[in-house]
């Protein structure tokens, strides 16, 4: 599985990466969204690199010309609520794109224990078609494994793109042990060394749901 940082590159991708994880400019929820959107749109159309294109006329007022058109049926995908922004982002880049929601949250037990649950999802087929699924946050890795699979039930894609603004070491290991087997690539904003036992990461952004649409009970 490819595994691209689009941090690592210098870019004003990263002036949004920073924000998000300031905690002073953070507390303002609009400008996160606003951030995590952005940083959707970056990821939408460096994906839009690697897409197959078509030459197809167009006319002008004056004359016509030939302009690639994006040849791949495109299936944006999030899970819901905190990929809502990213989500925008990656919609106002293909804007032709068809959508599908997952629904998955953690479940604590005991303690520090807990499972991940899928409730729902929502979309159209993805067979032979580019799937793109985005989550702010790829901690453990369970919820995005999780929401893969789930997707799968609708059809095979030719290809997804998995989208991440924050991402741990460990969870970027998960994925690539359990979808190393699959076509895809992994795109991150930046890669922290650190999960806590609580599977946080650290020094990571806090919850990504939370400071996009406020708090919530469990």
């Amino acid at each position: 599985m490819e595994i691209i940082n689009l941090g690592e590159e210098n870019s004003v991708f990263n002036q949004f990466i920073y924000e998000i994880r300031d905690h002073k400019i953070q507390a303002d929820s609009m400008r996160f969204r606003i951030n995590m959107k952005r940083i959707g749109a970056v990821m939408a159309y460096e994906i839009s690199k690697r897409l197959t294109y078509n030459s197809t006329e167009v006319v002008t007022p004056l004359g016509t010309t030939q302009s690639p058109i994006v040849a791949d049926k495109l299936v944006l995908a999030t899970i819901l609520r905190a990929g809502l922004p990213m989500h925008e982002g990656m919609l106002q880049v293909f804007d032709h794109a068809e959508n599908a929601f997952v629904t998955a949250s953690r479940k604590y037990e005991t303690g520090d224990k807990f499972h991940i649950e899928f409730e729902h999802f929502s979309g159209p087929g993805l067979g032979n078609k580019v799937l793109l699924l985005a989550d702010p946050m790829l901690a453990t890795g369970l919820s995005m494994e999780l929401a893969y699979r789930a997707l799968l039930k609708n059809g095979e894609p030719a290809h997804t793109h998995i989208l991440t603004a924050i991402a741990s070491k460990e969870g970027v290991d998960f994925i690539s042990d359990k979808l190393g087997d699959k076509k895809v690539t992994l795109w991150v904003g930046a890669v922290d060394d650190e999960l806590t036992s609580k599977a946080y990461i650290v020094p990571g952004l806090g919850d990504a749901g939370d400071l996009a649409y406020g708090s919530k009970t469990d």
